[in-house]
């Protein structure tokens, strides 16, 4: 049984994962701010099946708040640190840039102390597809340079790479960071597009679909995300003794650092996309099409070859069987 940290486990991605640490026996003890970015209700229905599990520890807080993350890490000693908490979402860094400045960017700086005051052996973090940006050279690769942010949600995630590296490199703190391709399944963010969808159609509102349609995302279920996030907590990084300093390869170092793709290596087109969820729910959308919005990008698609060389990680779950699990949860969650 490992002690594992890990932040934002009242969201979507460290729901799933903290319930599969307890499933595996490990103790999990939990951050999370629980703030009003999207339904809290949706995030204490999460910490309510978590808490059910005796090994399962819940503390509301800040990352920002040092002195209290700090007495967290005092007083327990972690053989992991899973850091998944953000501020979460392209569109809303437009309006409250802010939040990602002070979640992302100061809350990440806390853990990364943290983690290095108190010898943790491996940090495990997450970062986001959006680190590509402007990058067209696809599928996206972790040996591509990410450059070239278009978002300030990205622009953080992108720094959180950059401030791993410098820990690993001067403290010698292992770093894994894991940038996610678009994330989806049951107990999903209502900022997503699934989850936006869905409630439209069953509400009978128009679908508001962006670029007309005309965008492919490398949609990846929930469940696969944490198939590959178990076995890496115990991929610790080392030293890439064939690390070049005159050709430099962004995805290793002569640090112990390292970076990982987890998609679905697969794109899927906006508008396939809307027809399998109509299929699920038995109605169609009403479809409203808009502009490309500022953030966004026209294409995701990951390269997960260092990946499945790490722990033979391969995606199991078909766009068409994931968004029917989301369907099914929706409608008995929310019982329509």
């Amino acid at each position: 049984m490992k002690t594992i940290l890990v932040t934002g486990t009242a969201g979507f991605i460290g729901y799933h994962f903290a319930l599969r640490c307890l499933g595996l026996g490990h103790r999990v003890i939990s951050v999370d701010s629980v703030n009003d970015y999207y339904d809290v209700e949706l995030k204490n229905s999460r910490l309510k099946l978590l808490a059910a599990h005796e090994n399962f520890e819940f503390h509301r807080m800040n990352l920002e708040d040092r002195a209290a993350i700090f007495k967290l890490f005092k007083h327990n000693h972690f053989d992991r640190v899973v850091h998944l908490a953000a501020q979460a979402g392209v569109r809303y860094s437009l309006e409250n840039p802010y939040a990602y400045t002070q979640s992302n960017i100061d809350g990440t700086m806390t853990i990364l102390e943290g983690c290095r005051h108190n010898k943790v052996e491996h940090l495990v973090f997450a970062s986001s597809s959006s680190v590509y940006g402007l990058n067209s050279q696809q599928p996206f690769s972790t040996h591509h340079h990410t450059d070239h942010p278009v978002s300030l949600y990205a622009a953080t995630k992108k720094s959180n790479e950059m401030f791993a590296h410098c820990y690993a490199h001067l403290y010698n703190l292992p770093c894994t960071g894991l940038r996610f391709f678009t994330v989806y399944g049951p107990w999903g963010r209502p900022d997503m597009a699934l989850f936006k969808f869905t409630k439209a159609i069953f509400e009978g509102r128009p679908v508001e679909v962006y670029n007309h349609g005309k965008m492919k995302r490398d949609f990846t279920y929930v469940d696969d995300i944490v198939d590959a996030m178990i076995p890496l907590m115990d991929q610790i990084p080392k030293i890439d003794p064939d690390w070049d300093s005159a050709n430099p390869d962004p995805s290793t170092s002569s640090a112990p650092y390292r970076l990982y793709n987890i998609g679905n290596n697969q794109p899927t087109e906006l508008s396939y996309f809307i027809e399998v969820l109509e299929r699920a729910i038995g109605k169609k959308a009403d479809l409203k099409y808009l502009p490309m919005q500022p953030g966004d990008v026209l294409s995701t698609y990951a390269d997960v070859e260092a990946l499945a060389d790490a722990v033979g990680f391969k995606p199991k779950t078909n766009i068409e069987d994931g968004i029917a699990k989301f369907v099914a949860w929706y409608r008995e969650y929310y019982q329509v």
